[in-house]
This record gives C-alpha cells, sequence and structure tokens, in this order.
C-alpha cells in the first residue's frame, strides 16, 4: 500500500528527469496525504505533461467525489476488471513523480505504528505507476471544471519490503 508520499525534487530537476515543460511552483513536500493534490505526468499527442491531480480516483460514474478517498491505490493484479479502474487502465495512464513514500509498521505491540521512509539509495526521483480519471460532477449538474483525480498502481512487496507491508506501489524502471 501507499499511503503517503513525498516529493521535494525542485521542479526544474522534474522537467528534465520527466520530459515535461511545466514550470509551477511547486515546493518540497514530505507528507502528501489522500485527497491531496498530487504530480502527475500525463502523456498527450505535443508530449508529457505535468498536471497536479487529487489523489484518489474518483470514477466517472460516482456519484460523488468522497469516493476517492478510499481509492488511492489499484491492484494491479485486477486493475484491468475492477469497473473503478479498468478504463483509466486502458486509456489514462500517467507517471507519479516521488523521492519517497511512507510504509507504516506496528510498534510497541502495536499500540503504535512506526513510518519509515523508502527512497531510492542515491535520492534519486523515481515514478510510480498512476491511473487518472475525470469526473464530470454529480448527476444533477456539471461542476465548474471535472475534477481529475490520479490513484497509485501497487504490487506485492519486493523482498526488501516485504517485512514492512506485503505491498507497495508499482516503481518503474526510466527505461518504461
Amino acid at each position: 500500500m501507499c499511503g503517503r508520499i513525498l516529493l521535494a525534487t525542485p521542479v526544474a530537476e522534474l522537467g528534465r528527469v520527466f520530459g515535461f515543460p511545466e514550470r509551477p511552483n511547486l515546493g518540497p513536500r514530505y507528507n502528501i496525504a489522500p485527497t491531496q493534490d498530487i504530480a502527475a505526468v500525463r502523456r498527450a499527442e505535443d508530449g508529457r505533461h505535468l498536471a497536479l491531480l487529487r489523489w484518489g480516483l474518483v470514477p466517472h460514474w460516482a456519484d460523488s467525489p468522497a469516493i476517492g478517498a478510499r481509492m488511492i491505490n489499484a491492484r494491479a493484479e485486477s486493475v484491468a476488471d475492477k469497473p473503478a479502474f479498468r478504463n483509466a487502465f486502458r486509456q489514462r495512464r500517467c507517471l507519479i513523480p516521488a523521492d519517497g513514500f511512507y510504509e507504516w509498521q506496528a510498534a510497541d505491540g502495536g499500540r503504535r505504528k512506526q513510518p519509515y521512509a523508502i527512497r531510492r539509495p542515491d535520492g534519486a526521483p523515481f515514478a510510480m505507476a498512476g491511473l487518472w480519471e475525470r469526473w464530470p460532477g454529480p448527476k444533477g449538474g456539471p461542476l465548474p471544471a471535472p475534477l481529475e483525480s490520479v490513484t497509485v498502481v501497487t504490487t506485492t512487496a519486493n523482498a526488501a519490503l516485504a517485512h514492512l507491508h506485503d505491498r507497495m506501489p508499482v516503481v518503474l524502471d526510466p527505461a518504461d
């Protein structure tokens, strides 16, 4: 599972790494939580573009954006089949730039949880697999602008992280 993200790399460096031209004023963020806006890199006909999307995917058919708080992650094993994710999986994939993410492990006999920041050894940013969606608004009427939201695709934890949690984000190789 991925429940918090950190992103502190300057936007100019992110643009160089991920190939987008935008230079919004993004300050360092060390504890990005679900329902907050996170950076996502999407591909368009004219190249890659950076967008800030609400973390917690709101399917186009949802009655309310509140459902997004429960859809911060999508399991890679079922993303192509689940109604909430399948259209986004087919048509709206994205990269979620990050410097790290957090996992928690029970401590003191389960009375509290110890957070662990998971980062690359060299501190460089990396890309997590994501899906995005555009919600047009409730059936009673459209929003002034559609709500764009995103989810992090997760997979079974690798050997290095399995002792912390059984799931982790799908971290993409730069070549991919």
